[in-house]
């Protein structure tokens, strides 16, 4: 098998994985996901989506950039910010992490642009 058959085989199961990720969710998580998902590629043509570490993750010129995934305690969405320890905003939730920061959702609601849209605006900044 050729490289670029590997290649292509590889490129599939990845985007396999991320879509049976988001698509394995129940509602209203699901909508709610890839509607961020969306939202993300759409923010900025250097934002791209990779496989990483079993989650959607999001990379900025290549750069670890953010991830989306479910907190275990409160079963809800959350964008993680890779520097987020570099932002000082009132709804990111630092926990235990050191580097990173989190901005926890409620996918019974809609997603508040405004708000995932300037904490996005200061990530990329740091970039």
């Amino acid at each position: 098998m050729s490289m670029a058959c590997l290649h292509l085989s590889y490129s599939c199961n990845v985007v396999k994985a991320i879509d049976l990720y988001f698509h394995g969710k129940e509602e209203p998580v699901k909508s709610f996901m890839l509607a961020l998902r969306s939202m993300l590629l759409r923010f900025d043509p250097n934002i791209t989506e990779q496989w990483k570490y079993g989650m959607p993750f999001y990379c900025y010129n290549n750069k670890m950039f953010c991830y989306l995934w479910i907190h275990k305690k409160y079963k809800q969405p959350y964008i993680g910010i890779v520097e987020g320890n570099k932002i000082d905003h009132p709804l990111l939730i630092q926990e235990k992490r050191a580097r990173m920061k989190i901005l926890l959702l409620d996918p019974t609601k809609d997603v508040p642009v405004k708000v995932v849209s300037a904490i996005l605006k200061r990530a990329v900044a740091l970039y």
